[in-house]
């Protein structure tokens, strides 16, 4: 038997890149997948159903049960439709995979209104909503005295958790977001039978491609006949490890990139100074300006 036979999945963003990869590995296991995607351009702009039904239409051709969605994620009702077609179509829903992602990078004196509440609105919204309605779903199931075993895979990055990317304010507040959700609603969602973990993967895509300074990272060709450790398809399978029922891990953020899986501990406490009485703020300032 596959490793998620019987299971449903939504992947969110699964017409082009990593969400891709991550259908195609998810039915290749055995799973139903619902292929979510507006088929928009990198910035989110335009839609297209066309990316959502060839994956969705690949993963038939080669045996696998699938359908398309193009939804907006980005906001409440779509993410519910999204939600309620995986049970419709499928009788059930096990596994999310938050990918859907947009770029609109711009540094923070020039950014416009639009171009922060976009990228917000895909990224962290985006996971937000879809969370909400999977939630509720198996909140009710669980309530019903039915055993839930599910799990989540959020996508955050490495900008905005390990790395900073001048110009990707909007994004890697996002990001960062995203992370701190995922801590979030492990804790929340343990008592309902749902692990939630989220990757920060680095691989070859049109969105990587498009971000200064990570084409360089890229630039090399992969020799004819070598594994190519950048492409979309060797994140994967850490996805489809966090979505079976062999992994009991959560509250986790992984970085994903290159033959590397690292765990991620945002935010960790550095050096401190501390005092016994009220503090002075020239006692601040000598101690403080020997940090780097």
């Amino acid at each position: 038997m596959s490793r998620l036979e019987n299971k449903v999945a939504i992947v969110t963003g699964a017409g082009r890149g990593i969400g891709r990869s991550h259908a195609l590995l998810l039915a290749k296991e055995g799973a139903a997948v619902v292929v979510n995607d507006l088929g928009g351009a990198n910035d989110g702009s335009g839609t297209d159903v066309g990316p959502a039904q060839e994956v969705a239409n690949e993963i038939i051709a080669a045996g696998g049960r699938a359908v398309a969605n193009t939804d907006n994620v980005a906001t409440w009702d779509g993410a519910k439709g999204l939600v309620e077609q995986a049970v419709s179509e499928f009788g059930k829903l096990d596994i999310v995979v938050n990918n859907a992602g947009i770029l609109r990078d711009s540094f923070v004196a020039a950014i416009s209104e639009q171009e922060w509440d976009s990228v917000v609105a895909v990224h962290l919204k985006g996971h937000a909503a879809v969370l909400h309605h999977a939630t509720a779903y198996w909140k009710a199931q669980s309530k019903a005295g039915e055993t839930v075993n599910a799990s989540v895979i959020n996508t955050a990055s490495a900008s905005g958790t390990f790395v900073v990317n001048a110009g990707q304010a909007n994004y890697g507040a996002a990001k960062a977001g995203i992370a701190a959700l995922t801590q979030v609603a492990a804790q929340e969602l343990e008592r309902y039978g749902v692990r939630v973990n989220a990757i920060a993967p680095v691989a070859r895509t049109r969105l990587t491609l498009a971000t200064p300074g990570m084409s360089a990272i890229f630039a090399e060709e992969v020799p004819e006949g070598e594994h190519d450790l950048f492409h979309p398809d060797n994140i994967a399978p850490i996805v489809a490890y966090l979505a079976s029922d062999e992994c009991s891990i959560s509250g986790t953020v992984f970085a994903v990139q290159g033959g590397a899986i690292s765990k991620v501990i945002p935010m960790t406490i550095g050096e401190t100074i501390e005092t016994d009485g009220a503090w002075e703020i020239d006692d601040i300032h000598k101690r403080l300006s020997n940090w780097s």
